[in-house]
């Protein structure tokens, strides 16, 4: 355990070190500082490789700057090899009491946990750190899998946590990281390129793919495999390949299951629906719901799917190939979902919209294109919001050079545009 405490020091702010901060996200750190100060636990969820763990050291570096004696910051990634002796919550509190005995921090210790999930018993460690009233401490802790917070433990944290889901950088951030104007080429690199923190500072393509295909490789291995004793792992990366290549369509379970009974792969319904219900869990794809607008309620059976980032469709499945609107339609969904909103894909007799989101008493409906050609063009992506009975917003979106004017109180919004619309 000395050991491990001297491997520590080196991640942490004390003695004026400064741990690797990255490019800074003020979007985030500053939406959860605004839940400082309480008891609350400030959980940080999403995909591998998003940029959580830099995430919480610049959260750890702005309280430093506001104040925090750098003494009372406790930084612990349980991804490091250096703490692969730290299994479960006890060796953690063990460690912690090695570092007070050892750094003396005075008043209250601010407790960063780094991919929480791979210490067995976190739950009861957060529970108790969290709640101290002897010892004060602010607890903020990381992990790559939705089900961190769910079952009995949601029960054993009642109302003592706050979620915040931590998504590849948003089209501005590219922009800004990669010091381009966010404009339409810029949009279109981002759309071909992807998102993940990390694949900016790599040199070329090759380098870019066997970076991709090693994050895919963890996820499925470590989140799913290994979590779950997968019994067909190919079957499950194949449901993944499958989700990828068909983003922004609408599929059913049986579809996939009838997928692969045509190519002889014999599986089953229940099979199916469980591998991607853990793909969904890990972040690396996203469900959205059918929504009846005329009957407001869920349909059962057809959603559809979007990858977290399309990193993985550039890099590692491109010859299953569809157009640009496809990746379009998800890069919206996916900055729609980053501003809060709550999405679904709607359906109002036999036409589709895009989107439907929800955020508080703010509705809007989107139709996705990739551009407004021609009159056929307008004509399809405007009726079906036309269509829509209510007075809620109505918005095209796409990558025309020009903005076109309202059409029947149906804005038009260029997409590299969206965020600050959104914003409104």
């Amino acid at each position: 355990m000395e050991d491990d405490f001297e491997s520590l020091k080196k991640y942490n702010f004390w003695d004026g070190n400064i741990p690797q901060l990255g490019f800074e996200r003020e979007t985030y750190t500053n939406s959860i500082l605004e839940y400082t100060g309480n008891k609350l636990i400030k959980v940080l969820v999403g995909q591998r490789r998003v940029g959580k763990s830099y995430l919480l050291r610049q959260l750890a570096n702005k309280l430093i700057k506001q104040g925090i004696n750098a003494q009372n910051i406790f930084y612990l990634n349980k991804e490091f090899t250096d703490f692969d002796s730290i299994s479960n919550y006890k060796d953690v509190e063990k460690l912690i009491a090695i570092y007070k005995s050892t750094i003396q921090p005075i008043g209250k210790i601010y407790l960063f946990i780094d991919e929480i999930q791979n210490i067995e018993g976190w739950e009861h460690f957060a529970n108790s750190f969290s709640q101290n009233y002897v010892d004060e401490h602010e607890l903020f802790i990381s992990g790559s899998n939705s089900k961190m917070l769910s079952g009995e433990l949601a029960t054993l944290l009642s109302g003592r946590y706050v979620t915040f889901e931590i998504f590849p950088f948003s089209f501005n951030e590219f922009a800004h990281a990669t010091g381009k104007e966010p404009n339409k080429l810029t949009y279109i690199e981002y759309m071909e390129s992807g998102g993940l923190p990390e694949l900016f500072i790599l040199p070329n393509n090759q380098t870019k793919r066997n970076y991709i295909s090693a994050i895919k490789d963890s996820v499925l291995l470590r989140d799913i495999i290994q979590r779950y004793s997968i019994k067909d792992p190919k079957l499950l990366e194949d449901i993944f390949v499958y989700l990828v290549n068909n983003a922004s369509n609408l599929v059913s379970i049986n579809n996939i299951v009838n997928f692969f009974k045509s190519n002889n792969r014999k599986t089953t319904y229940d099979t199916v629906s469980n591998y991607i219900e853990y793909i969904v869990d890990t972040f690396l794809v996203h469900k959205v719901e059918r929504y009846d607008i005329k009957g407001k309620d869920i349909v059962l059976g057809n959603c559809k799917y979007y990858i977290n980032d399309l990193a993985f469709k550039n890099y590692l499945y491109q010859g299953f190939s569809y157009g640009i609107g496809y990746k379009l339609e998800n890069l919206v969904y996916l900055e729609i979902l980053r501003s809060g909103f709550d999405v679904f894909t709607g359906a109002l007799k036999n036409r589709e919209i895009d989107f439907i989101a929800k955020k508080g008493n703010r509705v809007i409906y989107f139709q996705v294109t990739y551009i407004l050609e021609n009159e056929s063009t307008i004509k399809r992506e405007y009726t079906p919001l036309q269509n829509i009975l209510d007075n809620y917003e109505k918005v095209v979106i796409s990558l025309d050079d020009i903005v076109f004017p309202s059409n029947e109180g149906i804005l038009h919004v260029q997409a590299w545009k969206l965020a600050d619309f959104l914003k409104q």
